[in-house]
């Protein structure tokens, strides 16, 4: 079992089949030693599990919870492109969309859901650059919708 994956054993979580593509593009594309992740919503089970707008219906709690779901099919599809997560060289950046009012301010505390869960996970290889950011909507209602972009072995 690789590291990422003993800490996620460790963390309770399994990772997800990786979700297919919702529209015409793919889920990930890698390049040299780059690896681009597309958009991952709140999603188990193959259902989107938490939607609505911060600073109406949802609390900051309830965007972390959205925020780390995911980030869990962040890994799942890193793992899908790679095959193995130890492959993984470290998380480069994420850029976290949280669907939220025009007055809501609070973006950054809603990705740390998403930052604090990637560092629990992958150590030192999970600390990222980022950009956490409002939009007034996101596809299914969602809460929040994260893409990255990972370092890879070439």
């Amino acid at each position: 079992m690789s590291t990422i994956e003993a800490r996620l054993n460790d963390l309770g979580v399994t990772l997800p089949e990786a979700a297919a593509p919702a529209a015409n593009y793919v889920p990930f594309v890698k390049t040299g030693n780059q690896l681009f992740i597309s958009g991952q919503l709140p999603m188990a089970d193959g259902k989107i599990q938490v939607t609505g707008k911060l600073g109406d219906t949802l609390s900051i709690e309830d965007g972390k919870t959205a925020a780390r779901l995911c980030a869990i099919n962040l890994l799942a599809q890193a793992k899908a492109a790679t095959g193995d997560l130890e492959k993984v060289v470290r998380l480069v950046k994420i850029v976290g969309f949280v669907n939220s009012t025009a007055d809501f301010g609070d973006q950054p505390q809603v990705i740390n859901g998403a930052s604090d869960f990637l560092v629990e996970a992958m150590g030192d290889k999970g600390r990222h650059a980022r950009s956490a950011v409002s939009a007034a909507s996101l596809p299914f209602g969602v809460a929040v919708e994260i893409e990255a972009i990972f370092e890879i072995e070439a």
